[in-house]
């Protein structure tokens, strides 16, 4: 046998299908993927940044950039609160393009925020508070609103480790609501 046919693929065509038909899970997933085109194609979209705390300033500046250059194509960033990582990186960002175009979800109240995220909120014009989380963990208010988060986004942009579990189950989250992901791995 020459080197030419063993290095030819094979493609397997089952006889056994009928071909013609679009089987259920077919037309789903078409429509899935309609609406994840759409979103991408839409000049104006609801982006959700979320993701670690623990981040080099090189990773928050990038962050930061990404954040400004979204919404001066005209997007809405919506976050959440943080003194520092990619949450803290978003809102600095969105806030040096247009602050109107910033969506700050918090878990809990500003109140019960750090002191230098209270102060990173001064002038942000749309903060969300859930004094009705007050008696939560900030754990368990955190994954309540990573959840907030990506249900008033269209495409979740998302800056996490491996062993982010909260993180991983928010894109979880975020796939099974057919939202457009990106997922940003740092390690």
């Amino acid at each position: 046998m020459s080197d030419e046919k063993k290095n030819e693929q094979q493609i397997m065509v089952p006889l056994d299908e009928d071909l013609d038909t679009v089987k259920t899970t077919d037309s789903n997933t078409l429509d899935a993927l309609a609406m994840e085109l759409a979103t991408i194609q839409q000049s104006a979209k609801k982006v959700a940044i979320i993701g670690s705390r623990n981040l080099p300033i090189t990773h928050q500046q990038i962050i930061e950039i990404l954040s400004y250059a979204l919404v001066i194509q005209g997007n809405t960033v919506i976050t959440s609160g943080g003194s520092s990582g990619t949450n803290a990186a978003a809102i600095r960002g969105a806030m040096k393009a247009n602050p109107d175009k910033l969506r700050v979800i918090l878990p809990q109240t500003i109140g019960q925020q750090p002191s230098d995220v209270q102060d990173q909120l001064i002038g942000v014009p749309n903060i969300i508070e859930h004094p009705d989380r007050s008696m939560m963990t900030l754990a368990d208010a955190s994954r309540i609103c990573n959840r907030e988060i990506i249900d008033e986004c269209q495409q979740l942009i998302c800056f996490l480790s491996h062993t982010s579990n909260t993180l991983h189950k928010a894109i979880q989250h975020a796939e099974d609501s057919h939202k457009v992901v990106t997922a940003f791995y740092l390690d």
